[in-house]
This record gives C-alpha cells, structure tokens and sequence, in this order.
C-alpha cells in the first residue's frame, strides 16, 4: 500500500463540495482536511502498490468538479 498527500486548489466557494465528493465517490481517499495558505484541501489517499500515481491523480481527482489545481506529495515511511 502506497500513501500519498494531495494538495488542492478549489474554485471559490468550492472546497466543503470538493471535500465532500472526494469522500463520497473516491475509496482511496482516506481523509480530506481543510487547509489555510496556498491550498484549500489536504486529500490523504492510500494506493494499491503498483498503481499509478499520475493516472489517479489526473484521472480521479483533478477531474472532481470545482478542482482548480493539485500539488502530490509522495510518502516512503510512516513514522509513529
């Protein structure tokens, strides 16, 4: 299993609707923050190794309604 972080720039007005349909229709996404700064959303996906990053990303969720642009953050270890 592969964690990545997504960063998301939403439409104005947009990100509660962004948050929620990315929760809703997407099972990779674990939990979605609201973020202050640059960002509006803080996306935490988990990925079957071996998939394809770049596909879910473009494919999944930059094609959400109202997301305006992403930034992917790649994990390698968790620590705790």
């Amino acid at each position: 299993m592969q964690t990545i972080f997504i960063l998301v720039k939403c439409d104005l007005g947009r990100a509660y609707d962004v948050a929620d349909l990315a929760v809703q229709s997407i099972p990779e996404v674990s939990e979605v923050h609201s973020t202050s700064g640059q960002y509006d959303l803080m996306m935490k996906c988990f990925l079957e190794d071996g998939e394809d990053i770049g596909h879910f990303v473009t494919g999944q969720i930059q094609t959400l309604s109202g997301v305006k642009d992403t930034f992917t953050i790649i994990t390698f270890k968790a620590f705790s």
